[in-house]
């Protein structure tokens, strides 16, 4: 059956589908020897090349298993593949793929620490970012200077920033004492230091921020910084389930409801229990006060739990 080359390629983890329909729109890809463009069709008949490279049919088409990663990115880190400035990059970090290459849902910028999805499937990552599905980024934010009633209901109503209005669909105290204070904030956006300018649109600073969850994934308490936790099973089932798609199958049979855990520098890892239900309902909670913000447990949380 035919599908759009963009959907197709994405599906294979060779990007997501803004980057696939950018080599379009640049003349980088072909099929059949003649370029595509927005809208083509493709089936496993069709020789598809990108910039004069053949790419691999039995890719493209194998349903095979998609992997799903998730990465505690500390402060410092950045999230593109390589540095004009030579600092270390999240995929430093990463294992190498069983299949295709990781695409990052959404990004942290270099101050920001907490939970990256990552995944060789690029129509899931393009259906996490989209939109139109409004998933939730939850972050602690850890604010200096006083914020009044009044900002945190100014913040839920919206800001005018300077590439359109911005707002918190939901704000809640944390806890802190003094010149800094917790707060726990969700956001359906990804623009480019949105929680940040928000917050500084007020008059006061960020100090530290951490992404908790996005969407229904909570990053796990034990997920350090620098380590990853790969999804699988019932639980990778279910985001796709949240992500609007259907998991393909794979070649290995079923999958153990495991998720192993691995500290970059150490060969092998200890595995440990998902648990067999979502999380209650997700608003953002009040933290100790303190220099860190609560933990959570390996929840993934459904959108009807909210």
């Amino acid at each position: 059956m035919a599908e759009r080359i963009q959907k197709v390629l994405a599906r294979a983890g060779y990007g997501s589908r803004r980057l696939i329909e950018s080599w379009i729109k640049d003349g980088k890809l072909q099929v059949n020897g003649v370029p595509a463009t927005l809208g083509d069709q493709i089936t496993e008949k069709d020789r598809v090349t990108l910039e004069g490279r053949p790419l691999s049919s039995k890719r493209i088409w194998q349903q095979s298993m998609p992997q799903v990663l998730l990465y505690h990115k500390p402060v410092g880190e950045v999230c593109t593949r390589s540095d004009p400035e030579g600092r270390r990059t999240i995929y430093q970090s990463l294992p190498v793929p069983e299949e295709g290459r990781w695409v990052s849902v959404g990004r942290l910028d270099l101050n920001t620490s907490g939970l990256i999805i990552l995944t060789t499937d690029g129509e899931l990552a393009n259906q996490l970012m989209h939109p139109s599905n409004e998933m939730d980024r939850e972050y602690a934010v850890r604010v200096l200077g006083e914020v009044t009633s009044e900002m945190m209901q100014t913040l839920r109503d919206g800001v005018e920033l300077e590439d359109g209005k911005a707002h918190f669909s939901d704000i809640q105290p944390g806890g802190g004492e003094g010149a800094n204070s917790w707060f726990h904030v969700v956001i359906q956006e990804g623009r480019n230091r949105e929680v940040r300018r928000l917050w500084e649109s007020q008059g006061v600073q960020v100090s530290r921020l951490v992404r908790l969850r996005y969407g229904p994934v909570i990053m796990p308490n034990k997920l350090k910084p620098g380590r990853w936790m790969m999804l699988e099973g019932k639980e990778l089932e279910y985001l796709y389930e949240e992500a609007g798609l259907k998991t393909k199958t794979t070649k290995r049979g079923s999958v153990e409801k495991v998720a192993a855990v691995k500290d970059v520098e150490v060969e092998k890892a200890p595995k440990s229990k998902w648990p067999d239900k979502p999380a209650k309902k997700a608003s953002p909670r009040s933290r100790k006060a303190d220099d860190q913000p609560a933990k959570r447990g390996p929840r993934i949380r459904g959108r009807n739990d909210r």
